[in-house]
């Protein structure tokens, strides 16, 4: 892991070699005071070489400026890299999310996700900063500030010295403990966060159902849990840092009985003992610096942990062997495909599907019974086991194709429509980047969004908001059907696209979905068996297994399971008009 934190440093290194030279420079000018005033307290005061003492304290004072020129020089650059480090990271972990597999984002919450990009980056750029710092500033301080006392008096030098082992072993001790709290501390941190993304995107719900209590109390399970192990990780900071100040503070009484009772031996004159007393600080500075550097070490190696983790999940590959899907024709085919979600039981089992180019297969059957599974499975959101069937397209097998050259040729409409912040026109070009501008309103066209849109004040630069909030359900299904027709892909999923949406809306966006599906294959997740009657074959599926398939017509002179569901779903609306 460290290996891996110094590579951040690698783009950096001659503005690090300036900061570390600064820092450098810095610790030689702090040995110049005690320097001074051992040489004023010991030959120019008892000399009167008054002369002398002004030129030194002038000499002082300019090198207390050039110091003060190198701490801002540190100080700024020493961020600056620090938050170039932060933002490769932010970049990298960003870029490493974009390449991870839909079971990942299964399995963690997106407050979590963020707090690994913003807080916990935080934390590994102010060690990044200050880490390489305070390491050579305060060893270095430590160093000379140890040589010039041995030159004062050795004995008086090495008493204090001998504490400094007791100090290492405390802070070895309280070290481990303290890592793990701050650990904890921002496991608990990311829960809060995910706590208030998932309340605040869900605030019209939870304003509908008046269950502000509920979230609240949900909030607060988080918060408690962020205060318990914060105490934990003060209770740990607690105990280091009592422990570690007390030692110091050691050190001072030492100075004062050992270099008193050797002042009044005449072992050392008062000017050393004062020099001594000056000198120790640059002696004790240094190592509280070190101590309160190991707070901030851990909250950095915690961050950077939490950062790993991430970095080191999987991402979807290429198989070794695949090549590109070019000239789709779009004709798919399963064969005995069989899947399981990690963990669960099996989802899909032997599963026969073929649909030939620009037909239209549709799925039906109960919630729960695999239908959206298939269609996650034919973009190959999720990975088939090598011995669980095939996925073919144009007679390929996925699996040795590129993912990118897949999905490009894969247009999807969703019931759960998601668009992002920013504009329609924005939105609609999501489905292809470098579209330009006739062609987004010739799928807005087709799509039958335009009118509405040019009814905006703003047209297609008009904001939609946070996931299209601004819209309704019928607009934002528009806008995602415009997305595709702009993408123009070979192949087709409707996965429930229109079982959200009222009746009158429905009929409306049947029509874009009809045009849509136009010399496309199509693969259909029907709720509403009255929209899918005209598909070329239709396919119920329950428990995981095709138990029945057919056209409308046929199905329904089986006398089967579809009849059944056909039959109840008309009966249903009979009731309910």
């Amino acid at each position: 892991m460290f290996k891996r934190f110094i590579g951040y440093y690698g783009p950096h290194k001659r503005m690090l070699a300036l900061d570390m030279l600064a820092s450098l420079l810095i610790s030689l000018l702090g040995m110049v005071y005690p320097i001074v005033t051992n040489k004023m307290l010991n030959d120019f005061i008892p000399n009167k070489q008054y002369r002398l003492i002004v030129i030194c304290g002038v000499l002082v004072l300019v090198l207390y400026a050039v110091r003060m020129l190198l701490e801002y020089f540190v100080q700024y650059y020493g961020h600056i890299i620090g938050v170039r480090m932060q933002s490769q990271m932010r970049r990298d972990l960003f870029s490493h999310l974009q390449k991870l597999p839909y079971s990942f984002y299964d399995n963690n919450e997106t407050g979590q996700i963020m707090t690994r990009i913003t807080s916990d980056l935080f934390e590994i750029c102010e060690l990044a900063h200050h880490g390489p710092e305070s390491l050579l500033i305060s060893s270095i301080m430590i160093i000379l500030s140890f040589s010039y006392l041995m030159t004062i008096d050795w004995i008086l030098t090495l008493i204090i010295f001998a504490c400094v082992p007791v100090l290492i072993f405390v802070s070895r001790h309280y070290r481990k403990a303290m890592r793990q709290a701050f650990k904890d501390r921002r496991k608990s941190n990311a829960v809060i966060n995910a706590a208030v993304e998932s309340s605040i995107t869900g605030i019209r719900v939870t304003k509908a159902y008046t269950n502000s209590a509920t979230e609240e109390e949900k909030f607060l399970q988080g918060d408690n849990q962020f205060v318990s192990s914060s105490k934990d990780a003060y209770k740990a900071m607690g105990k280091f840092h009592s422990s570690t100040t007390f030692i110091t503070d050691i050190f001072n009484v030492f100075i004062l009985i050992a270099g008193g009772l050797f002042l009044y031996s005449g072992r050392i004159s008062f000017g050393d003992y004062s020099t001594f007393i000056v000198s120790v600080n640059l002696f004790l500075n240094p190592v509280n610096t070190l101590i309160r550097f190991m707070e901030q070490f851990q909250n950095g190696v915690s961050g950077f942990q939490r950062f790993t983790e991430i970095m080191d999940e999987k991402p979807e590959t290429d198989a070794p062997d695949a090549i590109e899907l070019k000239n789709v024709s779009g004709e798919i085919e399963f064969k005995n495909v069989s899947y399981s979600y990690a963990g669960s039981k099996e989802v899909l089992h032997n599963i026969d599907l073929k649909i030939e180019k620009g037909k239209k297969l549709a799925l039906v059957g109960p919630s729960g019974g695999g239908k959206t599974t298939i269609c996650h499975l034919l973009p190959n959101f999720y990975k088939l086991a090598d011995n669980c069937g095939e996925i073919l397209i144009d007679c390929m097998d996925i699996r040795h194709l590129t993912l990118d050259s897949v999905r490009k040729n894969i247009g999807i409409v969703q019931q759960d429509v998601f668009l992002f912040v920013g504009t329609i026109k924005e939105n609609i070009l999501y489905g292809r980047p470098d579209a330009t501008d006739e062609e987004v309103i010739t799928a807005a066209k087709r799509a039958n969004i335009h009118n509405f849109v040019m009814t905006l004040e703003n047209g297609y630069d008009t904001e939609i908001g946070e996931r299209g909030v601004r819209l309704s359900g019928g607009q934002k299904q528009r806008v995602s059907i415009a997305r595709v027709f702009l993408k123009n892909p070979a192949i087709l999923i409707l996965d429930e696209a229109t079982s959200a949406l009222d009746n009158t809306t429905e009929v409306l966006i049947q029509h874009s979905l009809d045009e849509l599906c136009e010399g496309r294959t199509t693969l259909v997740v029907a709720h509403r068996l009255s929209t899918i009657r005209g598909a070329d074959e239709i396919a119920v599926v329950t428990g995981g297994r095709i138990i029945e398939r057919g056209t409308h017509d046929e199905l329904m002179g089986k006398d089967g399971v579809y009849k059944e569901l056909y039959s109840l779903q008309f009966r249903e609306n009979d009731i309910i008009a």
